[in-house]
């Protein structure tokens, strides 16, 4: 039995008429229904177009290395089965979550010695490859420059940022896009019908079956996860139509996707809410509930480059001036997840949690930064005065570019007097500092500079 057929091959096929359902020893309805074919394969039609690059590569039986960038459930993992399954290659799957360095380095080395032994080639499947720090990904080249295995690497994440270019150079970027409402219908609908799903046993009311497909979100797994979810309430209470089908109400289908629902799902609303929470307790100065919502993100298996991100932002937008270290401290840590990964930057990430929740908070940098922009968006653009433009071309004293400019560093304490802003805002007081933390001397510092530079047209 082929690597394949062990992940996706071994699971008793219901008999037409049944509905299929064995949670003792039958996979997830999710994995029952993985497409084996690319026809099968439900939305991604630029991908399983004829004479497509990912058409020519199954069909072919090229030895080339993809990297799938797409949304959660569009189909990432089964291209990556179908490649292997179409193409006889064995299927070895690495999860960017818990593998290291050794792991990618054993299974290049397993593929490497099946060749050497005039065995199969080896598809090496990486999920989220993006959680793979510089080194790890490093790990993959050897493999692929040399062709011991044809990776097949997938992300959520825009691979330009978060996937080397060495590696990325060495793939073919294949782009998926979100599943439509009507393919996640279709999606359901063939597992109702399909002898790997229900073969007919089962109904779901219009209702229900709308519910499903919203929730869904284009996600084909969590449609499938659902769907399963709710025939199996639908089997305990044991209502059946008058052609023998077991009936998912609409009643059914929301209690059983409540409890099927993990309780923070990474790519669901819960991912939004607990985001949000993060970082409002963190504005509030809650350490400990910070704390909290910082547990649980990691130890659902967010992405701790995501949650860095957060904290380098709110950094800037929340305490700012108010205390200078927080974007130091913030830039640290994300630097820590590179260079250290999971899990044990999850400790200098917590660093920078409680750093940024006890460190006074400021706004002004935010709101300065919004105040310039609106009256940039507004139109108040404006010339830039004569005395600040670029002298440093021939002609430009003829047109009295840097007359009269006043060198900062020629007066006393290196200020001087004269106007920098165009004329539509030169009265703008876009940054104004409040007196928490440190940013009360920038404040006092501010006001004193500004009363200077602008003269009697401060005001202050």
């Amino acid at each position: 039995m082929s690597d394949v057929e062990g992940l996706f091959g071994n699971t008793p096929q219901p008999s037409a008429g049944s509905l299929g359902v064995n949670t003792h020893s039958s996979a997830p309805l999710a994995v029952r229904m993985r497409p084996r074919t690319l026809d099968e394969l439900v939305g991604q039609q630029q991908l399983r177009a004829g004479g497509s690059p990912l058409r020519r590569l199954v069909e072919g039986d090229q030895s080339m290395s993809l990297l799938l960038w797409g949304p959660p459930g569009t189909g990432k993992t089964t291209i990556a089965a179908i490649v292997s399954q179409q193409t006889d290659r064995r299927f070895v799957e690495v999860s960017a979550v818990s593998a290291g360095v050794k792991e990618v380095r054993a299974a290049i080395d397993s593929a490497r010695s099946e060749l050497a032994r005039g065995g199969k080639e080896t598809v090496l499947f990486v999920d989220e490859v993006h959680r793979f720090s510089k080194a790890q990904q490093d790990a993959l080249l050897p493999g692929v420059e040399n062709r011991w295995v044809t990776l097949v690497a997938a992300t959520t994440e825009n691979p330009f940022f978060s996937v080397i270019s060495p590696l990325l150079s060495r793939s073919l970027l294949l782009k998926l896009e979100s599943l439509t409402d009507a393919d996640v219908d279709d999606v359901i609908g063939g597992a109702l019908v399909d002898e790997r799903g229900y073969a007919g046993g089962a109904h779901l009311e219009t209702d229900a079956r709308e519910h499903l497909v919203r929730l869904a979100g284009g996600d084909a797994r969590r449609a499938l996860t659902y769907l399963e979810a709710a025939v199996g309430a639908a089997t305990s209470v044991g209502e059946r139509d008058d052609d023998g089908r077991v009936v998912v109400t609409l009643e059914l289908a929301e209690t059983a996707v409540d409890q099927a629902a993990v309780r923070y799902d990474r790519q669901g609303d819960q991912h939004y809410d607990v985001t949000s929470a993060f970082i409002k307790s963190i504005r509030g100065s809650d350490v400990d509930a910070a704390l909290h919502y910082f547990a649980r993100m990691v130890e659902a298996g967010e992405d701790p480059r995501f949650i860095a991100r957060r904290l380098v932002v709110l950094a800037s937008e929340d305490i700012g001036l108010a205390d200078p270290t927080a974007l130091t401290t913030a830039v640290a840590a994300a630097q820590a997840v590179q260079l250290i990964g999971m899990p044990e930057a999850r400790l200098n990430l917590a660093q920078a949690v409680v750093a940024l929740a006890v460190a006074p908070k400021s706004n002004a940098v935010y709101m300065g930064y919004e105040a310039a922009a609106k009256d940039v968006r507004a139109g108040k653009i404006g010339t830039v005065p004569p005395h600040l433009r670029d002298a440093h071309y021939g002609g430009a004293k003829k047109l009295g570019h840097g007359e009269k400019y006043r060198y900062p560093h020629d007066e006393p304490h290196g200020l001087s007097t004269q106007q920098y802003a165009p004329d539509v805002v030169g009265d703008a007081a876009y940054y104004e500092p409040t007196s928490r933390g440190a940013e009360n001397a920038v404040r006092e510092r501010w006001e004193r500079i500004r009363s200077i530079v602008r003269g009697s047209r401060s005001g202050r």
